[in-house]
């Protein structure tokens, strides 16, 4: 399963306009299972409406959902967190609205975290808590260490260890010294895993080689859930063949991404229970090998009686009977939880 964070830029009716900018957008969102997207300023609920229309259309084999919060901020510029989800991948079980109000601490956050809990179908973690971040420039490193306790609102809320951070963290530059970084609960306290390394480029500009996006995981279960050398962020620049006037007129940022280790159908477990190990990496082509399962997400190693044959996201099929609902209906509810859409 692949989820990405994702700070689109001031997503509004301007880029969904934009014939080029909305295709660009709907493949960069196509890739993921689940997707935070950032920097959602659209009033109306317009943009993000028509986004999802046009997503559904060009994914005809997985029906996208979404889950919105509230207009978040502290002034009259207000934004929103929106999660675009697989609904035949992952359920929807729950959702929190952080509130800032502990004592002596009244108004820590810009722009308070909208907390998923989901439960993903087919991965080794049976549950998956996201706590979204988009900090504010002037306020990154106190933003960033508050979030320590919303990670223990979280896990208490919901009693699990499973728990992404991701998002704009502002963590390099002018914003979070390395100094600074030192101070952060999440940073220093060690069971807390940082998978964007500090020296990767997350910007779109060519001028500049900042790591503002980030991906924290708790815990070892959640670190040995990680597909080995995942964590990256994805240059749509490139991917694209975009020239850098048309990979800003999508965003300044590129999405970083992670892969969680998928679970090999019940058939096949069955039958890996009679194999012997063999020591070879992966089986993910049109043969059969005999082998143990290997815990990579997508690819297993299967028994001489079966062939395995790597599926791309884009090409799995919803389960028999998954009922697909109108864009309208998302923008009303989803699951448990309700969306802040007028």
């Amino acid at each position: 399963m692949r989820i990405a964070s994702f700070n689109a830029q001031r997503f509004g009716l301007t880029k969904v306009s934009d014939p080029e900018v909305l295709s660009a957008l709907v493949k960069i969102v196509s890739r993921y299972d689940v997707i935070l997207i950032l920097e959602v300023v659209d009033v109306s609920g317009v943009s993000v409406q028509r986004f999802m229309t046009e997503l559904n259309r060009v994914n005809t084999t997985h029906h996208y959902a979404l889950q919105l919060s509230a207009r978040l901020g502290r002034n009259r510029y207000k934004e929103q967190f929106l999660f675009v989800y697989r609904d035949d991948v992952v359920d929807l079980i729950d959702c929190y609205q952080y509130e800032d109000n502990q004592e002596d601490d009244m108004d820590a956050f810009a722009r308070e975290p909208y907390i998923l809990y989901f439960k993903p179908r087919n991965t080794v973690m049976k549950d998956l808590v996201l706590i979204p971040v988009h900090t504010t420039p002037w306020d990154s490193e106190k933003e960033l260490d508050e979030l320590y306790e919303v990670f223990l609102v979280a896990r208490h809320k919901w009693k699990t260890d499973h728990i992404m951070i991701l998002g704009d963290f502002k963590a390099d530059g002018a914003y979070v010294t390395k100094e600074d970084m030192k101070e952060i609960r999440i940073r220093s306290d060690k069971n807390f895993h940082w998978l964007i390394g500090d020296d990767v480029d997350t910007t779109a500009r060519t001028t500049n080689d900042h790591t503002f996006d980030r991906i924290v995981v708790y815990g070892e279960d959640m670190l040995g859930a990680i597909v080995p050398n995942s964590a990256k962020a994805f240059n749509f620049h490139k991917e694209f063949s975009m020239t850098e006037e048309m990979a800003l007129r999508v965003s300044d940022r590129y999405p970083v991404e992670v892969e969680l280790r998928g679970t090999p159908p019940f058939w096949m477990t069955t039958s890996l229970q009679r194999c012997t190990n063999v020591d070879t990496p992966q089986a993910s082509v049109d043969r059969a090998v005999t082998g143990t399962q290997s815990p990579d997400q997508t690819t297993w190693l299967v028994s001489r009686d079966f062939a395995g044959r790597y599926v791309e996201p884009s090409e799995r099929k919803p389960p028999a009977g998954t009922r697909k609902t109108s864009t309208s209906d998302q923008l009303i509810k989803t699951a448990a939880c309700y969306s802040q859409v007028k």
